[in-house]
C-alpha cells in the first residue's frame, strides 16, 4: 500500500505519514492533497481547493504563485538572503492586501524553505544530509554565512506567520475550506 508522495510517485505508508494525518484530522484540518492535477488548477481562481497542510506543504506545486515567488527565491548568501528574503514578504504582504490568501500562504511558506534549506546548507556540505549508500546522517559542517542566511528568512518567515492579518485570513481560508 502506499501514498502519493509529493513527487507524485507512490512511497510507502509509513508512521510519519500517518501520524502527520491523526494530527491534522484531530485538529480539523484537511491534510494537502497531493492527488489533485496540479498543472491545470490556478489556484488563484480556485481557491477552494488550495490546503495549508503542513509546514512547506506543495511549496514547488501550487500555481501560479510558485512561477511568481520562485524566482526571487535565493539564500546562497546572506545578501541574496536579505534581498530575496524582503522581495518575498513585499509579495506576502501584496497578496494579503488582495485577500489573496493561497497567495500570501505560499509566500510563507518560501520564506520557511528559506530558512530551512540555509540551515542544510550550514549543517552539510552540499545540501546532502544522508549518505546515498548507508542512509546514515552526514558529518555536521558549521557554514557561517549559511547561517547567517538561514536567520535572514527565519526572521521573516516567523514575522510573516505571526503577521496578524495573515492568521485572520488563515482562520478564514481554513473554516470555509478544509474543515469537516
Amino acid at each position: 500500500m502506499g501514498i502519493a508522495s509529493p513527487a507524485g510517485v507512490g512511497c510507502p505508508v509509513n508512521k510519519y505519514y500517518i501520524v502527520m494525518a491523526d494530527e491534522q484530522t484531530e485538529r480539523g484540518e484537511a491534510m494537502f492533497d497531493y492527488t489533485l492535477d496540479f498543472k491545470a488548477i490556478d489556484f488563484r481562481k480556485q481557491r477552494e481547493l488550495y490546503r495549508v497542510g503542513k509546514g512547506e506543504q506543495g511549496v514547488l506545486m501550487v500555481e501560479p504563485y510558485k512561477g511568481e515567488i520562485l524566482p526571487h527565491w535565493r539564500f546562497k548568501t546572506v545578501a541574496e538572503a536579505k534581498k530575496s528574503s524582503a522581495t518575498i514578504y513585499k509579495m506576502f504582504l501584496a497578496y494579503l492586501k488582495a485577500n489573496d490568501f493561497p497567495g500570501a500562504d505560499m509566500a510563507r511558506k518560501f520564506l520557511q524553505m528559506g530558512w530551512t534549506r540555509a540551515r542544510r546548507y550550514a549543517n552539510h556540505k552540499g545540501g546532502q544530509k544522508y549518505d546515498k549508500k548507508t542512509g546514515a546522517e552526514l558529518p555536521r559542517i558549521v557554514d557561517k554565512e549559511k547561517a547567517a542566511a538561514a536567520a535572514v528568512f527565519y526572521e521573516r518567515y516567523v514575522k510573516a506567520r505571526q503577521y496578524p492579518k495573515y492568521v485572520h485570513q488563515k482562520k478564514l481560508h481554513q473554516e470555509q475550506y478544509e474543515t469537516k
